[in-house]
């Protein structure tokens, strides 16, 4: 049996998408209002999506319509 571990950045992701479905973030709202939701922990996330090309100013919904997380 073969243990697949999900990237980080996929549980950030089905986190947020999970915020969205629960009306508490919507997909137009700016990525940076994550950073209300993480508190201490923002400056790591914000550096790992910084990274990975997002801006703050981005809508959640480019967050939530990543396929996959490849750091090539």
């Amino acid at each position: 049996m073969i243990n697949t571990v999900a990237h980080p950045m996929v549980k950030l992701q089905s986190k947020v998408s999970s915020l969205v479905d629960s009306s508490i973030l919507k997909p137009s709202d700016s990525i940076w209002k994550i950073a209300f939701l993480y508190g201490d922990d923002w400056t790591h996330w914000k550096q790992e999506l910084l990274d990975f090309g997002f801006t703050m100013q981005d809508p959640i919904s480019d967050l939530i319509a990543v396929d996959a997380w490849d750091e090539d």
